[in-house]
């Protein structure tokens, strides 16, 4: 499945990554994993989840600072395993490099996230109208 949108940035890239999911059991840890759900307006939306309280499970994107959306632990879809980059290099969403990569994203103050991400939009939105 294509990444279509900025709501993961920057682990996952708009257009430029793919993903390879697994469904999910009711009893799997989901915790801090990147899932795939269907919102009440029928969207699907791969968001990290960022807390579990009883069944209701709360997910955010990596690139939303505020925005949170929550559904039913029975919801989630799947867990994404694995980002096929653009290159073809397959990445493992469990291997070191990469819980590093989210750990230093994830830790980041919320403003210097908030401006990372501005200066992030903006030089992919310039980049898609000059190709």
């Amino acid at each position: 499945m294509v990444v279509t949108g900025y709501s993961m940035l920057p682990l996952l890239g708009y257009g430029r990554d793919c993903i390879i999911l697994h469904r999910t059991t009711s009893d799997e840890d989901i915790m801090g994993r990147i899932a795939m759900f269907r919102s009440p307006s029928k969207h699907i939306i791969v968001h990290r989840v960022i807390a579990i309280n009883g069944n209701v499970v709360t997910l955010q994107g990596d690139g939303n600072i505020y925005k949170q959306e929550e559904c039913l632990r029975g919801e989630i879809i799947a867990v994404v395993d694995c980002v096929q980059r653009q290159n073809g290099k397959i990445v493992s969403c469990t291997d070191s490099c990469w819980r590093r990569r989210e750990r230093v994203w994830l830790e980041q103050p919320l403003i210097v996230r908030r401006y990372a991400l501005a200066v992030m939009r903006r030089w992919l939105n310039f980049k898609r109208k000059f190709r």
